[in-house]
């Protein structure tokens, strides 16, 4: 057992895995942790339950049930809450739980609560009410859009137990206060409700316990104010309305089990909140087993945190029937809670780490058979809209990183059938990029070299947009963008002359060669020993000291002069490194942003100018141990922040985003698929290398130039 700060404890064993925050209520109103730490589980489909350890939202996609639904619908809210009041005997009420209001904070249950833990990342509450110890537990159905929640005493006197669903249909993104219809329609049924409303989907509310009935008194909660709402610039007060009470009298070892769904009940089973949880954590105990990490305490957690973000995308309802009929599966990656879809770039980014280290196999190969089935001219979507059916394709890398995802899967697997059922696509894409395709994106036929950009579209990595200001635009050939492409042509030419095509592999590695030598001689700039981001640009040549410039050393065929590396990592790791991840710009830039804070227009011009991304410490990690091969205690020393993390923000899951500077605040989604991905990724691979080969193995497995041309100096230990 470690102690963790801020009293979080982390209790993680082959037996258990537990993450523990105890709670003792302090003689002062000082309630931040119990607002700003969150907890999140996902179902598999796209849904989730979310919300704060104090059980008040904070979020417009905080709820205990957002359903995943075929669109149009998306992803809909229907259960924000349950308001739970306990009667004790005498008559004293005790109200657990809270709610914000713009006036007051109210944490009813915050003197009461005791401990909140994650058992395999599914969220328990424990409240002291007087002589009487109650928990809530919660699961949400893997497959299926259904939460349940069970209320148990586990010792002290009895006590009623009254809970008001709280119901809020609306979309998961839509402002506060915007439901999909306000007149609710309710319908008792024999063990529970039925709640629907004009254009959105029925909630049905079941429950089961000894004598619970359901007493018809609606009540509206008003003037709830969702305290992040309001810091990020967005409606921040809304309404929620009850149709009324479950009440329950609770023995010592009874309990109260609630089902909320919008699946058809007939095969539902209200009582069935036992089964629900043993099969939900045996599971997740089946991951682990797969994964063949249950002994290893962090690791395990964070394969844990990468489950929730492999989906079958049930937003996409007329995709998934196309695939069962053709004998497949449609798989993707949610890239970060609570707001994003499926995106192609981050997909493959984290299918290694979250599909591969976890070994899950099958799944992986589903998720790239997915996107090549939604190639277009030459490039996979950039990301798929809620609730839209097509995807939209406005990206320059996200296809370049297919073929690195292709690579990796390929080398865990060596599953040499699919590479030849996608290496027709993959020549599709070169050849497609050797032309020019949407978007301005195409081979500069002067140079080799990759070009992009078009007016208004972001199409890089770094591509936040208010609405017609495109912040970071890098139009013209960009540093990561032809490392990736140089990168792709290689393994393209290693495929192809594995499979018998000598000739066209020798074409490709053509072009390889020319790729190679018009980046070394394009993209380095002298003056400042490491790599312009961008040439050729609208106004030249770009010498902002970013990132990007990594990948052209950590990438499995990198593109940079390996007498370069040493320098260039050097100066990025005195410049970008922080305990969190990368600096998306450099300190000293007249566009560095130290905080990434305020509103919509406020956040997206730091997004990428200074604020630190957690995932790039992948890519840096990777870099890094090319120049220092076989110090792997100083690079499992630059995951430590990012495993501290784990104890704070959601609560086992990693942060999208930080603050530039110390301390570097968490900030944007909770919960980011990347950010998760590579730290599990690099984390098994240091810690087991014969599990997961890092860059610097792969290099010299995969017979690439690696480390050993690298000069081993003192300095370059250091």
């Amino acid at each position: 057992m470690s102690e963790a700060p801020h009293g979080v404890t982390q209790t993680l064993d082959r037996a258990e895995l537990l993450r523990k925050m105890p709670w003792e209520p302090a003689s002062g109103p000082d309630w931040a942790p119990l607002v700003e730490r969150e907890w999140l589980v996902a179902n598999g489909l796209g849904g989730y339950a979310s919300g704060t350890v104090s059980c008040a939202a904070t979020r417009r996609y905080h709820g205990l049930l957002v359903a995943a639904l075929p669109a149009p619908l998306g992803r809909v809210l229907l259960l924000l809450d349950l308001a739970e009041t306990v009667r004790l005997p005498g008559g004293r009420e005790v109200h657990l739980g809270g709610d914000e209001r713009p006036d007051a904070l109210e944490l009813h249950g915050s003197e009461h609560l005791r401990e909140f833990r994650l058992d395999h990342g599914l969220p328990a509450w424990r409240y002291q009410i007087g002589e009487t110890v109650l928990e809530k537990h919660l699961v949400l159905v893997h497959g299926q859009n259904t939460v349940s929640v069970r209320y148990r005493i586990v010792s002290g006197p009895g006590v009623e137990l009254s809970v008001r669903p709280m119901v809020d249909i609306r979309s998961h993104d839509a402002m506060v206060g915007d439901q999909l219809g306000r007149d609710y329609d309710v319908r008792p049924v024999t063990d529970g409700l039925d709640v629907g409303c004009r254009g959105g989907p029925d909630l049905h509310i079941r429950f089961a316990g000894a004598g619970a009935r359901f007493d018809d008194d609606p009540a509206v909660l008003s003037q709830i104010l969702y305290r992040v709402e309001a810091r990020r610039g967005y409606a921040s007060v809304g309404d929620a309305w009850s149709p009324g009470r479950i009440e329950a009298r609770l023995e010592q070892g009874a309990s109260l089990d609630i089902l909320a769904t919008a699946e058809e009940t007939g095969r539902i089973d209200p009582a069935g909140h036992d089964a629900r949880e043993v099969a939900e954590l045996t599971r997740r105990r089946d991951l682990l087993d797969l994964a063949g990490l249950v002994d290893e305490a962090i690791a395990a957690e964070l394969t844990l945190a990468a489950d929730a973000f492999i989906v079958s995308p049930a937003t996409r309802a007329r995709e998934e029937s196309r695939a069962r009929a053709a004998g497949g599966e449609t798989k993707s990656i949610i890239a970060g809670y609570h707001w994003f879809t499926d995106w192609g770039r981050d997909t493959m980014i984290s299918l290694e780490g979250l599909a591969l280290v976890t070994g899950r196999h099958r799944e992986a190969a589903a998720i790239l058979r997915t996107f090549a089935d939604h190639i277009r001219d030459g490039l996979i979507p950039n990301m798929f809209p809620e609730g839209d059916e097509q995807g939209l394709y406005h990206t320059a890398d996200a296809t370049l990183w297919f073929f690195h995802a292709v690579h990796r899967y390929v080398r865990a697997t060596g599953d040499r059938e699919l590479l030849r059922e996608l290496l027709p696509r993959l020549r599709e894409i070169v050849d497609a990029h050797l032309r020019g395709t949407r978007f301005g994106i195409g081979v500069d036929p002067t140079d080799g070299l990759l070009r992009q950009g078009a007016e208004g579209y972001q199409l890089t990595w770094m591509d936040a947009k208010v609405d017609e200001w495109v912040v970071t635009p890098r139009r013209g050939k960009a540093v990561e963008i032809n490392a990736l492409w140089y990168n792709a042509l290689r393994l393209l030419e290693e495929w192809l002359g594995e499979e018998g095509g000598e000739s066209a592999a020798a074409q490709v590695g053509g072009h390889a060669d020319r790729v190679r030598s018009s980046f070394n001689a394009r993209f380095w700039y002298d003056e400042g020993g490491y790599l312009y981001d961008v040439v050729d640009g609208e106004a030249g040549d770009d010498a902002a000291f970013r990132p990007n410039q990594v990948f052209a050393i950590s990438l499995d065929r990198p593109v940079l002069d390996e007498e370069r590396w040493p320098g260039v990592m050097e100066k990025v790791e005195a410049r970008l490194l922080t305990p969190v991840g990368l600096r998306s710009l450099a300190p000293g830039h007249t566009d560095y942003q130290p905080r990434y804070f305020g509103d919509l227009r406020a956040r997206d011009a730091a997004y990428h100018q200074g604020t630190v991304w957690g995932w790039l410490i992948g890519p840096f990690v990777d870099a890094w141990l090319r120049v220092h091969p076989g110090d792997r205690a100083r690079a499992a020393s630059f995951l430590e922040g990012l495993l501290t993390h784990l104890d704070e923000a959601c609560i086992g899951s990693m942060s999208e985003v930080f603050d530039a500077e110390p301390p570097h605040t968490p900030r944007g989604c909770v919960a980011q698929a990347w950010t998760v991905a590579e730290v599990l990724r690099c984390h098994v691979g240091i810690t087991r290398p014969e599990r997961v080969a890092v860059a610097a193995d792969a290099a010299a497995a995969d017979g690439a130039p690696g480390p050993a041309a690298v000069s081993a100096t003192s300095e370059h230990q250091s």
